[in-house]
């Protein structure tokens, strides 16, 4: 019990790190075309990182959760990965590098549970029993989950798919970035397509808005009597309102762009940018918050899996978590998780943002691209939808990615020499290190606490 608290509370420590380490991320833009000052784009941003407990569900936690095997690791491997993720954060935080906090979680955790494996069987086959009891045969490295189907043809998940959203999320940010600048800079012209457009546009985001809305006969558990505040307060909704909110927010903008002076469209688009970095502060809390509880709820597991007669239910400490599974029909058992533990890694991640990252804000906001308001708007509001999307198929992926893609695409439209790329290519190298370089560092770190434990 005593290893696992001290997981607990590593784990918060790594999701307080988070906070400062990954605060440049909303803010930078932000500070860039001083609508806030630094302290004051903190706390903004602090606030937003804890509201979105009450925004968003668990799955991104259960995708890392499954990043490898529970039933055939320990709490050391657990404990390798974490204290890997913490320290490769500090170093890249004390040189200013925007690296991913998010990889470095699940780099370590993965290259932890295949050192595991290694030291236990080398690099032979062994035999393992399913959760049906049958036998089954596995090579070293399939202690990691690398690939795992979609439920009802849904997104797959696994090491691989989070991999390859190294790539894909900063390309989807960077094509929603681009977009929207178009858009935007076609509605300054006195013309009725871009109008037409953008009134298409709006219809076909309330249509599917309407689709993707949870009725209030879905509802498990209505947070009012009435139907409508219900509907309203249910977490996957007001993300989608939040969706909704950001594309019309920008759409009436874009109706009325071409009547407006410059003066008036840049002060305009000033208080846009509170909405904007708003909103991706919340995408930042509810995804990077999420990683966290899906360690702690994976060390859980192992513990259950080694101890299954532990009590884990106290006065104040309640520790009774179930990661979703299937039972022996085959039916799937939805997780269980208590409300301590999202509550307290949404207040480490704020408290980290609260505590800033100054250097990496710096980088961020000025180094890549300089950035407007316009810009600002653009990014953090490209940067804030591809975490929603993401979040909606629990694929766990980098904020940091994320806006720095977005600010990328921002640059391209004005030209592709606005954007530095010698400072993007830095960035580039340092994102697909961090796997690589948490994972052997705790491979180490796991065969060094071996010798005391």
């Amino acid at each position: 019990m005593t290893l696992l608290i001290v997981i607990i509370v590593l784990a918060l420590i790594f999701d307080y790190i988070n906070g400062f380490h990954d605060a440049a991320n909303s803010i930078a833009t932000i500070v860039a075309t001083k609508v806030l000052s630094p302290f004051q784009a903190v706390v903004w941003a602090a606030f937003f990182n804890f509201l979105a407990y009450w925004v968003f569900g668990f799955g991104v936690a259960d995708t890392v959760a499954k990043t490898a095997d529970t039933m055939q690791i320990d709490l050391v491997v657990i404990l390798s990965g974490v204290i890997a993720a913490i320290i490769w954060n500090l170093l890249t935080w004390a040189l200013g590098i925007p690296s991913s906090s998010s990889h470095t979680l699940i780099g370590g955790f993965a290259g932890a549970a295949i050192a595991h494996s290694i030291s236990l069987h080398g690099f032979s086959d062994y035999f393992v029993l399913d959760e049906a009891g049958k036998q089954v045969t596995k090579h070293w490295y399939n202690i990691v989950n690398w690939y795992l189907p979609g439920k009802d043809g849904g997104m797959p998940s696994g090491v691989v798919v989070i991999i390859a959203f190294i790539v894909l999320a900063p390309l989807i940010g960077m094509i929603i970035s681009y977009f929207i600048s178009l858009w935007l800079l076609y509605s300054s012209k006195k013309s009725m397509i871009p109008k037409l457009f953008t009134v298409l546009l709006l219809f076909l985001v309330f249509w599917f808005l309407r689709g993707e809305m949870v009725a209030y006969a879905d509802i498990k558990k209505p947070r009012f009597e009435s139907h409508f505040l219900s509907i309203i307060a249910e977490p996957s909704n007001i993300k989608w309102l939040l969706v909704g909110f950001i594309i019309t927010s920008i759409a009436v903008f874009n109706l009325i762009f071409s009547n407006l002076s410059t003066a008036t469209s840049e002060k305009i688009l000033r208080k846009m940018q509170l909405l904007s970095s708003a909103s991706f502060s919340l995408g930042h809390g509810g995804n990077d918050s999420q990683k966290v509880m899906g360690i702690i709820a994976a060390a859980v597991a192992v513990y259950i899996h080694s101890n299954p007669n532990a009590n884990l239910s106290f006065e104040w400490f309640d520790l009774n978590v179930k990661l979703p599974s299937k039972d022996a029909l085959g039916n799937d058992v939805a997780g269980q998780m208590p409300g301590w533990i999202p509550l307290a890694c949404y207040s480490a991640i704020a408290a980290g943002t609260l505590s800033g990252g100054w250097k990496i804000v710096k980088t961020m906001g000025s180094k890549i691209t300089k950035v407007t308001a316009f810009e600002g708007v653009v990014a953090e509001s490209a940067g804030a939808l591809t975490l929603f999307f993401t979040e909606h198929f629990k694929i766990p992926v980098s904020t940091t990615h994320t806006i720095t893609g977005s600010i990328i695409g921002v640059g391209v439209t004005k030209r592709v020499s606005a954007v530095r790329w010698g400072v993007t290519i830095n960035l580039l190298w340092a994102w697909v290190l961090t796997i690589p370089v948490s994972a052997v560092l705790a491979g180490i770190i796991y065969y060094i606490l071996r010798l005391f434990l």
